[in-house]
Order: structure tokens, then C-alpha cells, then sequence
């Protein structure tokens, strides 16, 4: 009996290892473009959390985002923070862009982004550098999804590998 539960023990240790909570640091954007607008139009989602610990962390304020308590200038602190973190060029030539604004999808911050003045039959490339949370979260993964002209791909944008690029 003694030998049974030795063996129970040193089986069931290692699960034990696995039942703390892993965070995964992950955001996801939507890069397409409209024909009609002439526009790139982007949306990212952030969990609120990290954003929250982020916002904490980098200017040292409380946002309350998704909440009744929520920061007057909370749309300002987002976009700040984006327009150092994510970058637009096409064709090698840094653009502005317009932050449309954000709402709140359960736990998820998505944020609304335009590129004006797009023409694709000008253009050859579009690239995107997306270093959202890289500074705070070493796991920070950053997936971007091009949907454009009929085209598709998808990049994994990690801190030191930052960039993606579809070619036109």
C-alpha cells in the first residue's frame, strides 16, 4: 500500500506543474482595404487587462477602461501609445494614420485605425510593424492578418521580429 501511493505521488507531482494559471499575451489585427474609401482599414484587438497594466505601467494612471469610472482621456493615452508602437509604411514610406476610436468586446479592447489615401494600383508593398506590449510582456505575441486584393497572409510578430509585409 505504501508503494501504491509512493507511485500515485510521483504521478501525480508533475500534473501538479500545470495547474497554475499560464497567461498568453496575444493580439490580433485586421489589416484590408476599402476600394470605395480608398483606405486601409485596420482593426486590432488587445486584451483590457494587459492594455490596463500597460497603461499602469508606462504612464503610471488607472484607465478603467470598459467601465462606467472609465478615464476621460483614455482614447488619448491608446492611441499615444499606438502611434510609438504601430507603425504603417507603404512602399517602404512611413504613413499616418487616423485612430478612429475603440470599443469593448467582453475582455477584449478593439481599436479602429484608417490609412487615408490609398491606392493599391500605386502601390507595391505594405508593411506593418506592430510592437504593441512587446515592451511590457516578453511573451507578447502580436498576430497580423493582410486580407487585400484578393490577397492573404498572416504573420506571428513577436519583440526582435516585428515586422510583416505583403507585397502588392
Amino acid at each position: 500500500m505504501k508503494l501504491l501511493k509512493k507511485g500515485l505521488l510521483i504521478l501525480l507531482l508533475p500534473l501538479c506543474a500545470f495547474t497554475t494559471a499560464h497567461k498568453f499575451y496575444v493580439s490580433v489585427t485586421h489589416v484590408g482595404h476599402s476600394e470605395e474609401d480608398k483606405a486601409l482599414q485596420i482593426t486590432t484587438r488587445i486584451f483590457i487587462d494587459d492594455f490596463e497594466t500597460l497603461l499602469m505601467e508606462r504612464y503610471d494612471i488607472h484607465g478603467r477602461l470598459a467601465t462606467e469610472l472609465e478615464l476621460p482621456l483614455a482614447n488619448e493615452y491608446i492611441e499615444k501609445y499606438l502611434r510609438t508602437k504601430f507603425i504603417v509604411e507603404i512602399d517602404g514610406e512611413k504613413r499616418s494614420y487616423d485612430f478612429l476610436g475603440k470599443k469593448y468586446d467582453n475582455d477584449i479592447m478593439i481599436c479602429y485605425i484608417e490609412v487615408p489615401d490609398v491606392d493599391l494600383a500605386r502601390h507595391h508593398s505594405i508593411q506593418i510593424q506592430n510592437e504593441i506590449l512587446t515592451d511590457l510582456f516578453d511573451e507578447q505575441q502580436n498576430v497580423v492578418h493582410f486580407k487585400i486584393n484578393g490577397k492573404k497572409k498572416s504573420f506571428v510578430l513577436i519583440r526582435g521580429n516585428n515586422k510583416g509585409m505583403l507585397n502588392l
